[in-house]
């Protein structure tokens, strides 16, 4: 595949010739449109789809959990194995962190994560799960698959690439911040850039979604405990109710959106567990509750943190209770943010690959997802790739009859090599230390 020596061979050409700017321009952005095209192609290929949707199918039978994805881990480090690609591993457990082109700046990343979900598949095919109460019911199986197939393009074209793509398998994306403990272990050091991808059923396939800007919220979970006097419900006299007082609590946390939060700044604080008692003449001791908190800005994000533990500690007072509020620090994930920049720049690359009409600018959503780690750190990308089928049901992520349509891996590859190969090109070098790593570098 020489269509990259080709765009090179133009830049080249191009640089010495006197043409006037604007024809010099025009006929670099030809070239440009031209190796996201080449990409499709390529992945379009019988023997290169076949491989990647194999590869799924073995991530998808022995799916794992953040941080356990183990089998997962080995299974990539063999592909970049055969496919000669270098590689950083163990990062954050299981994550690995490979290397294509010139080992020198710039540095432009792409990560897929790799975890599943604890719950049972109710899909029966051929490749349903193997192991019992764990599913990929979100797609990271299909994440996997693609960033190997860019893989094995960018590879083929090592030699052309103006610098370095950095392949970033990602573990415990769902609830385990696995992004945050790869960022904290160098994963992104030295590098400019990082998109990544998301397949969902709710666009159609030859379609994708973004936004610049806030495209997911930051998102918290707490839980509260609060403590009263159990005793018999027939003489509640006797007795410090903490049924009466979480309800009171309940009530009043909804009104930190309602009466506290400016409406246009959207926010929400869901209560999703009520524990107490167990049985219907008894007033238990305690309560448990519990919930999540999403904002779409650090400032809202915090003042929601502060307003929740002030309310749950005070409304159980007013009622004689006491109460415990315990926030999950490691469920704590920032603001989702795109970079105005890179949008752009992925714009135009999805528009030469599926059509500027096929790219959808979309609502943020309240949904979290751990790449804001990333994206907080450096300026990052993060969009949706449409599998949606013109017929049959439509299960969105998190549910146990999610499917994959497999006919989307081309365009997830192509896209993935052609955001950083382009990027390469079109950016010029930042750093002057770029990371050291030998051909299987296993820490």
């Amino acid at each position: 595949m020489a269509f990259l020596k080709w765009v090179l061979l133009i830049f080249t050409l191009h640089s010495f010739m006197p043409t006037p700017i604007s024809s010099n321009l025009s006929l670099n952005k030809e070239a440009l449109a031209q190796i996201p095209l080449n990409f499709l192609e390529f992945s379009k290929k019988p023997e290169i789809m076949d491989w990647m949707v194999n590869i799924r199918r073995k991530i998808h039978e022995n799916r794992e959990l953040g941080y356990e994805e183990f089998e997962t881990s080995k299974l990539i480090r063999a592909e970049l194995d055969l496919m000669g690609i270098p590689y950083k591993y163990p990062i954050a457990v299981t994550g690995v962190v490979g290397y294509i082109g010139t080992g020198k700046p710039p540095f432009v990343a792409l990560r897929a994560d790799m975890d599943a979900l604890a719950m049972e598949e109710l899909v029966e095919w051929e490749h349903k799960s193997k192991v019992p109460e764990k599913i990929h019911a979100c797609g990271h199986d299909a994440h996997v698959a693609m960033l190997l197939g860019a893989a094995k393009m960018l590879q083929h074209n090592q030699n052309d690439l103006q610098g370095t793509v950095v392949l970033i398998f990602q573990p415990a994306e769902e609830g385990g911040g696995g992004a945050k403990i790869m960022l904290d272990e160098g994963a992104l050091d030295n590098v400019d850039a990082i998109f990544a991808l998301h397949v969902t059923a709710r666009v159609p396939i030859g379609m994708v979604a973004s936004r610049p800007g806030p495209i997911s919220a930051a998102m918290g979970f707490f839980e509260a405990v609060i403590n009263g006097k159990g005793g018999h419900a027939a003489i509640p006299q006797h007795t410090v109710d903490p049924i009466l007082a979480a309800s009171n609590v309940i009530v009043s946390l909804q009104h930190l959106v309602s009466r506290e939060a400016d409406p246009l700044d959207s926010q929400v604080v869901s209560i999703a567990k009520f524990q107490g008692g167990g049985a219907f003449n008894v007033i238990p001791d305690s309560v448990t509750i519990g919930g999540t908190f999403r904002a779409f800005s650090k400032e809202s994000f915090l003042q929601l943190r502060q307003r929740i533990e002030e309310v749950i500690s005070k409304q159980a007072s007013v009622q004689r209770c006491n109460a415990t509020v315990i926030f999950d620090e490691r469920s704590m994930y920032p603001v989702n943010s795109n970079n105005k920049e890179l949008h752009e720049h992925f714009r135009k690359v999805a528009g030469e690959i599926l059509g500027f009409e096929n790219i959808i600018e979309m609502q943020p959503q309240m949904g979290g997802e751990d790449f804001a780690f990333f994206s907080e750190s450096i300026p990052g990308l993060f969009f949706f790739l449409g599998m949606k089928e013109t017929e049959g049901a439509v299960h969105s992520g998190h549910s146990p009859y999610f499917r994959v349509n497999e006919d989307v891996f081309p365009y997830g590859a192509a896209l993935h090599a052609s955001l950083a190969t382009t990027y390469l090109l079109q950016n010029p070098t930042k750093h002057t230390s770029p990371p050291e790593v030998s051909s299987r570098d296993e820490l």
